[in-house]
């Protein structure tokens, strides 16, 4: 085993996954809900935030259980009040307007908690040009898992975008329908147009559709315990056939309670969601120990499959998407997440198959497999008593 560079990669992923995963679990992403109402007379902007953020940046959790409530929040409002209009910034022509605090609560968003504050702001024109521009979380380790979902509502015409990562800017040409105006009807219409940002890393005017498969392909390569399962599923030696079981099983499983769960058709609370996929783990890594035949493992793959989806589902159930938008995002969303898992398959199967024909194959799957148990049986203690 000592002579088995696999076993060695192998047991510095999971332990890597080990040292992480007090930051992965306690707060895997941090996410914000902006919806902006542009109009002639008056723009309205509404920030969400889930409380667990606000505890980071600016504390006031004092009961230290990750949670604000409403007495919490009521010492702390002018500072998070002063935090949000300090680094969220609109623009109109480049000059910074001012925003108005309207209304700011404690309020429930799929389960989350969330600070929102209501901003109003000044009416906008065709022809001008709409920026975004969040500053929020720029340096530490929630800057990384920082996510902003945008919605904006300019003259009936809605339109969706994710700021993540360095993509701080949003932007928007506002312009006319021209045709609607010679006719003068009455329910004119308007559409947007991007504007290429001046800073070279960024790429948050990308269409919604783009926006959604890069939130997929990140959600995807964060989510360590959907990962820790394929893996799971992967390292016990099988055939190719089986293999495309497995996978097949997996991705028809989670694409259809994801579209469920979007669509409001299934609603499972998430502390039931999370401590189920973590189990999950627990089950194929028991199985990696102590079966010594693994036959017709598709089939519990595609039942604990429909629980991951739903874990997927998280993100797209708080933002409330507009039901023209909810089939692009959904779709683009879910080939984020498919591409990337297929890529990962794609890059251990060659690897496991090399591994699968040493000697100490059995002995580091069995390792691997108590590794991956232990962490997944931490797992759901810790969501179990959350």
């Amino acid at each position: 085993m000592k002579n088995n560079p696999f076993i060695i990669v192998l047991l510095a992923v999971i332990l890597l996954f080990l040292q992480r995963q007090n930051i992965a679990v306690a707060h895997p992403l941090s996410a914000a809900f902006t919806n902006i109402k542009i109009s002639n007379n008056v723009t309205e902007l509404t920030y969400s935030i889930d409380s667990l953020s606000v505890i980071e940046g600016i504390g006031g959790d004092k009961n230290e259980d990750g949670e604000l409530t409403e007495k919490e929040l009521k010492p702390i409002a002018n500072r998070v009040e002063e935090w949000v209009e300090d680094s969220l910034v609109l623009e109109m022509n480049d000059q910074q307007q001012t925003a108005e605090l309207d209304k700011l609560y404690l309020e429930k968003r799929a389960d989350k908690a969330v600070v929102t504050l209501q901003f109003k702001l000044p009416g906008f024109e065709d022809g001008q040009t709409v920026r975004l521009l969040d500053g929020i979380f720029t340096s530490g380790n929630t800057a990384s898992s920082y996510t902003n979902f945008l919605t904006i509502n300019y003259d009936g015409q809605i339109s969706e975008s994710v700021i993540q990562g360095k993509n701080r800017e949003w932007t928007m040409l506002l312009t006319a329908n021209q045709q609607e105006q010679q006719s003068q009807s009455a329910s004119s219409d308007s559409t947007t147009q991007t504007i290429p940002n001046q800073h070279p890393d960024s790429d948050a005017n990308h269409d919604s559709w783009t926006s959604f498969f890069v939130l997929g392909m990140n959600h995807i390569l964060t989510g360590y315990d959907h990962l820790l399962f394929l893996l799971a599923l992967l390292i016990r030696k099988q055939s190719f056939k089986q293999y495309a079981a497995l996978i097949t099983a997996f991705t028809l499983a989670h694409s259809v309670t994801l579209t469920l769960s979007v669509l409001g058709l299934i609603n499972l609370p998430s502390n039931i969601v999370e401590p189920l996929i973590a189990l999950s783990i627990c089950y194929v890594a028991l199985e990696n120990i102590f079966r010594k035949e693994i036959k017709f493992r598709w089939i519990i793959t595609f039942l604990f499959g429909l629980i991951h989806g739903m874990g997927f589902a998280s993100l797209l159930k708080e933002m409330t998407l507009p039901k023209e938008a909810l089939a692009s995002s959904l779709i683009s969303f879910n080939a984020g997440i498919e591409i990337v898992q297929l890529a990962i398959v794609l890059l251990l199967l060659p690897l496991l198959a090399w591994f699968q024909r040493s000697p100490s194959y059995k002995k580091g799957m069995v390792a691997g497999s108590i590794l991956i148990l232990v962490m997944g049986g931490f797992w759901l203690i810790q969501r179990l008593i959350a």
